[in-house]
């Protein structure tokens, strides 16, 4: 079935969603820009600066104000639509902080928006007012330094963005992304009592603290099955690709080796690896 891009779809009282027409390897069918509040509104995640997803999220908001423009991070994916939507209707952009920096060598996700300018940037617990309730900011670094969730007050429900997704694993690039970081940002969502995910990407996710205990399990996993490649011989990230991710399809290979490499910086922070001669020992 065709994706139902620039159809709002009301999932929740108050709570709306539009998807853009970016599908790719790691945007599943595209990315979720969601509509909060029934008077007011909140946009959380306008998306990518396509015209038409922009066009769509000015006619769901059927002339009601919108407060503020609230992004997750800023890969482009995310954030670009913000630019656009903020000048159509005067809403400031909110939430994440600006990225100065990108990642060395081939992107595996979207790439960096460097044009983003926040008018605000929430800190953790910041909230925002929508309707009588507040959208409250959840600092959760690890895909991207910068990134947020947004935890609707009373509601149960987490906006997720891409640290959980509805379809797959987020995918962690170092050096922004931090395969540490991403793990106690799971580990904070582990703790919480959230009732309901809405992701960035693929569907809702409705036993929240299950997906993210089987999450943390299958990083430990993959971190076990690298000390082990490592203890059989296997010295660079391109071996312990080709034996971790057997029949992988070629376009994931390079978002395979980016895990590979932040579990292995996160293992050498530790000191339980070390990186020599462009090679990796266990310690």
């Amino acid at each position: 079935m065709d994706a139902p891009y620039a159809i709002l779809e009301m999932l929740e009282p108050g709570i709306a969603r539009l998807l853009a027409n970016n599908p790719s390897p790691f945007t599943f069918t595209g990315t979720h820009t969601y509509l909060v509040g029934e008077g007011e509104v909140v946009v959380i995640d306008p998306g990518p600066d396509l015209p038409e997803h922009i066009a769509a999220i000015l006619a769901a908001l059927r002339g009601r104000p919108l407060i503020a423009i609230a992004c997750t991070h800023t890969h482009r994916d995310h954030s670009p639509a913000s630019r656009a939507l903020a000048a159509a209707t005067g809403a400031p952009i909110v939430g994440c902080g600006a990225l100065a920096m990108d990642s060395v060598g081939p992107r595996t996700d979207a790439s960096f928006d460097f044009d983003f300018a926040p008018d605000r940037v929430l800190a953790d617990g910041d909230a925002i007012e929508v309707g009588g309730r507040r959208l409250i900011a959840v600092a959760t670094p690890g895909h991207a330094s910068n990134h947020l969730c947004f935890a609707l007050e009373g509601s149960g429900a987490l906006f997720s963005g891409d640290h959980v997704m509805g379809w797959s694993t987020s995918v962690v690039v170092p050096p922004d992304g931090n395969m540490g970081d991403y793990m106690a940002s799971l580990d904070k969502l582990r703790m919480r009592d959230d009732r309901i995910y809405f992701p960035g990407h693929g569907p809702a996710v409705t036993k929240p603290q299950q997906l993210v205990r089987g999450m943390i399990g299958h990083r430990m996993q993959r971190e076990k099955q690298i000390l082990k490649r490592l203890g059989a011989g296997d010295r660079t990230v391109e071996q312990i690709v080709a034996a971790a991710y057997p029949a992988l399809d070629p376009r994931l290979i390079p978002a395979a080796g980016a895990s590979v490499t932040a579990h292995l910086l996160d293992l050498e922070r530790r000191g339980m690896v070390e990186a020599r001669d462009e090679q990796w020992l266990k310690i």
